[in-house]
């Protein structure tokens, strides 16, 4: 009986200290009234939408490949833009079904960078981008009417104790990289290319 009250103790106790912990892990500008963070989760393929210090929603997002990956650090929504033009390497896609863009884009004041939908539904989960984050059609479309230019991104390469508090303790670990001694030590659910 005393084993079980202590346990919920216990437990409360680090619930309690897991949200004094990401309240303080997230810069002030997360915390203030009408201020939204994008956190993103670049080994979790995960997208966060934070307002006033609070968890609001997860959307699942594809990433850089290897070869091209996303960037990391802090970055602001510059530019906000409907039915985008597709512009790259000389290649020029207007608006449509065929666009890699999706029907939303959301600039990262980083040249060439940002959140986005795709034409290749089937690439979110997983490291498919040129280095923008790409949403589902539905999520961007719900997160594009939510954020504003001028609210915060964050983009983390590595699961520290705050990307962990928002995206939980199960790390998505790719199949092709998470080999010691012929051993798989995770699998993710729909990683991998």
């Amino acid at each position: 009986m005393h084993t079980t009250i202590a346990k919920q103790k216990a437990r409360r106790l680090a619930s309690l200290a897991l949200a004094c912990l990401l309240v303080l892990s997230f810069p002030a500008y997360a915390q203030t009234p009408d201020k939204r963070l994008l956190l993103v989760s670049l080994p979790d393929r995960q997208l966060a939408l934070i307002e006033s210090g609070q968890v609001k929603k997860v959307y699942p997002v594809a990433v850089g490949k290897d070869s091209t990956p996303s960037p990391t650090g802090s970055f602001q929504i510059v530019a906000r833009v409907t039915d985008p033009t597709y512009y790259h390497e000389g290649k020029v896609i207007a608006p449509g079904p065929r666009n890699p863009l999706g029907t939303r884009w959301m600039g990262l004041g980083y040249k060439g960078y940002g959140i986005h939908g795709t034409n290749a539904p089937n690439s979110i989960g997983k490291a498919a981008s040129h280095g923008c984050i790409r949403m589902a059609k539905r999520d961007l479309e719900e997160l594009f009417e939510l954020v504003k230019v001028g609210d915060e991104v964050e983009i983390r390469g590595e699961r520290d104790e705050s990307v962990i508090a928002i995206f939980g303790a199960n790390a998505r670990v790719d199949n092709t990289q998470a080999k010691t001694s012929g051993v798989v030590l995770a699998a993710s659910v729909g990683g991998g290319n």
